[in-house]
């Protein structure tokens, strides 16, 4: 039997990378997964990478309008939800000196606030043994110049993963942290260095030596939403090579 047969999985971000990587695991463990994103022809492709059991909605994780349209398309159609995997983020870089008020409001509008509105909103919707994953990223424990903005939100997911797990204790739902390090994905693509000097010089800091498959951060996914991880809850799983541990 599959892991997953007969969940319903919603999944942020679903589109490319990490995101689309869980949606492909999911379905193939057996569930119907509703995944979301801002472009159109994005989600074609990635409905057409899934193959089947899929369904597409577009849609801003920032903007709390689309998130309604969001609930409402998973409520006509699942009338229920299992799994919650808020994944939608971007990488921009920015020195303190040069932060901008428009650079900080677009980083916390989609990782710090979004979650919270997602969460709320498909919460009535979610079932007992219901499992809500917060992907964040192994830099919320490190320091690296030019990410504040970046690496705060992904500390607010921490205390989200907290909170949640003792606020929603009697309702039979987890909530977990999912934090991949530097994983190959074409968000590398939009960074200020060129990518062949970004993965070198992030292969250098992992001990592993490096960077993660995105079907290697969709198993850690796998493991948090499932019954394997039955007994796990406010925790947070750091599938980041050792980059964050030493």
């Amino acid at each position: 039997m599959s892991t997953l047969a007969g969940k319903t999985a919603v999944i942020s971000g679903g589109t490319s990378g990490i995101g689309l990587a869980i949606a492909q695991r999911f379905v193939a463990e057996g569930a119907h997964v509703f995944i979301f994103g801002r472009r159109q022809a994005q989600l074609d492709e990635a409905a057409e990478r899934i193959g089947r059991n899929v369904s597409i909605i577009q849609a801003d994780a920032a903007n709390l309008d689309d998130l309604d349209r969001v609930t409402a398309a998973v409520r006509d159609k699942a009338g229920s939800v299992d799994i919650v995997v808020s994944n939608a983020g971007f990488t921009e870089q920015g020195a303190l000196d040069t932060l901008t008020p428009e650079h900080f409001d677009k980083a916390f509008n989609l990782m710090a606030r979004g979650p919270v509105f997602l969460v709320q909103k498909l919460l009535p919707m979610m079932t007992g043994r219901g499992s809500i994953v917060l992907v964040s990223s192994a830099m919320h424990v490190m320091g690296i110049p030019g990410h504040t903005a970046y690496a705060a939100t992904k500390a607010a997911l921490r205390s989200y993963a907290r909170t949640w797990a003792a606020e929603f204790r009697d309702r039979g739902i987890r909530v977990n942290m999912l934090s991949p390090g530097v994983t190959d994905t074409p968000i590398l693509d939009s960074q200020s260095l060129p990518r062949g000097e970004l993965v070198k010089m992030y292969q250098s800091m992992v001990p592993i030596g490096r960077l993660a498959r995105a079907e290697e951060i969709a198993s850690a996914a796998l493991f948090l939403a499932s019954d394997e991880s039955s007994y796990v809850t406010g925790a947070d799983l750091m599938a980041d090579g050792g980059i964050g541990q030493v």
